[in-house]
């Protein structure tokens, strides 16, 4: 199958494409039946022979998604644009995300019928965990209210040994 497509050619940074008539077999950057045009993606300049290209077209040569959209948008031809296909995985990670709906986690979306063992289960865990919290807080009171008392008998010390150096 002949197929219509862009070859590029240029330097590393400055690319140039070639629309070139391939069968679409062949190495995009190999041989070609024939040079159609030409485009310079940095200018947005597009150099197209009409005449050859839908006389390929109508002796049945397909063109690629981004050939098709460009000539449509150049009006070279008249058509529809084509939705381009995505080839990395990243771009069709990034799509799935958009077009999937973003499920909001409800109370009564999650309710589920429970059996009465699980959801004592559920509870007695809900329990435990809520008496560990408070003892982490009242060792954390404890541990505070231990370091005032500390200081106050540094206090203390110091005052006997004031009282003491007087007494002497």
């Amino acid at each position: 199958m002949l197929k219509i497509r862009l070859q590029r050619v240029g330097k590393k940074g400055q690319a140039m494409y070639r629309l070139v008539v391939a069968e679409h077999t062949k190495n995009p950057k190999g041989a070609y039946l024939e040079l159609l045009g030409s485009y310079n993606p940095h200018s947005k300049d597009l150099q197209a022979n009409g005449e050859r290209i839908k006389h390929w077209v109508s002796n049945g040569a397909q063109m690629s998604d981004t050939v098709n959209n460009l000539l449509i948008s150049k009006k070279v031809i008249e058509g529809i644009k084509v939705q381009l296909k995505l080839k990395t995985k990243k771009k069709q990670t990034e799509q799935k995300q958009e077009n999937t709906p973003v499920k909001v986690a409800t109370a009564e979306a999650k309710e589920e019928p429970v059996s009465a063992e699980n959801k004592q289960a559920k509870d007695e865990s809900k329990e435990d965990a809520k008496e560990e919290s408070k003892k982490s807080e009242d060792r954390k009171e404890e541990v505070k209210n231990d370091e005032p008392k500390k200081e106050e008998t540094k206090d203390n010390s110091k005052n006997d040994t004031e009282e003491d150096k007087v007494e002497k």
